[in-house]
């Protein structure tokens, strides 16, 4: 009788201790902000029909670093018509953690409404960055100044 109850009492313990937030704690969604600065420098012919640019950035507030990067862009006939896809590759600290990690750009904008969406590439977290996972928000003022937030969830 004891053996049949020890039985049936270990499974029902191994979903409470699987259940129990103790035991393997979900990240926590964190929020960086602050601006930085972009240089665009084109690269290849100013009239080819997919543009190319080199880009390098400095971040400054939560998000301490350097990006680089490239980027292609395409223009259209009509006004406010175009769209751009990236890849960076961001350097620094990020809430005291020193690593990296990759951006992956996908921007449209049809007749002035704009789509963009930058997330981090999943598995480019390195050294204290391991691991890394969000998506990242860029807002330009009419001044031209750039801030971004960045959300994301590191690993406990």
């Amino acid at each position: 009788m004891i053996r049949r109850g020890l039985l049936l009492a270990a499974p029902i313990a191994a979903v409470i201790f699987a259940a129990s937030p103790l035991m393997a704690a979900e990240p926590v969604e964190r929020i960086a902000t602050g601006a930085f600065d972009v240089k665009a420098a084109p690269e290849g012919a100013a009239d080819a029909p997919i543009g190319t640019y080199k880009l390098d950035k400095v971040y400054h507030g939560d998000l301490d670093g350097i990006g680089t990067g490239k980027m292609l862009t395409v223009d259209t006939k009509t006004e406010g018509s175009a769209a751009y896809v990236a890849i960076e590759r961001v350097t620094g600290t990020l809430a005291g953690r020193k690593g990296g990690f990759a951006l992956d750009h996908v921007g449209t904008m049809a007749r002035g409404a704009t789509s963009l969406h930058i997330a981090i590439v999943p598995d480019s977290g390195t050294d204290a960055l391991t691991g890394i996972t969000g998506t990242l928000d860029i807002r330009i003022e009419k001044d031209g100044k750039h801030f971004y937030t960045l959300r994301y969830k590191l690993p406990n």
